[in-house]
């Protein structure tokens, strides 16, 4: 079972459809082994997307990603790196398929809804960053059997 890193931004939590994006992931079967709401310090931001330093975009990145309260999650199930990045869809809410998460909510690429780790590596970099081990729970759904083999 992987282990992959969610996180619904100021934009989502503003608008009220936090409830409706973990809904999605439920139901697809994934499961919630960690979940808070915080407030991303700039440290904390600057950490996070440290791989786009020196960018163009990289203060907006971190401006918009602290502006606000986010929802932060790590899901697991089988594949679910590449399972949550089908779901949440291309960044550019323009570009991505109806019924993808950035697709069906987002307006615009600068405030796109959500954010998904892209890579296992990455996943467990992010992950990392904004949990503890301690803070990550182990249990078993009754569900599981009827999911996996």
């Amino acid at each position: 079972m992987e282990r992959t890193f969610v996180m619904i931004k100021p934009d989502g939590v503003q608008r009220s459809i936090i409830g409706t994006i973990i809904e999605r992931f439920e139901r697809k079967g994934l499961k919630i082994v960690g979940m808070k709401m915080l407030h991303i310090s700039n440290d904390l931001a600057s950490r996070h997307y440290g791989e786009h330093e020196g960018k163009p975009f990289y203060e907006e990145l971190v401006n918009f990603i602290t502006s606000g309260p986010v929802v932060s999650m790590v899901l697991q199930g089988d594949d679910a790196v590449q399972q949550v990045r089908s779901m949440v869809g291309g960044t550019d809410p323009k570009k991505a398929s109806p019924g993808t998460i950035r697709g069906d909510f987002g307006i615009e690429m600068s405030r796109n809804i959500i954010h998904a780790s892209d890579s296992l590596t990455s996943s467990e970099r992010e992950i990392s960053l904004f949990y503890d081990q301690s803070e990550l729970m182990t249990y078993s759904k009754i569900n599981e059997i009827w999911l996996y083999t």
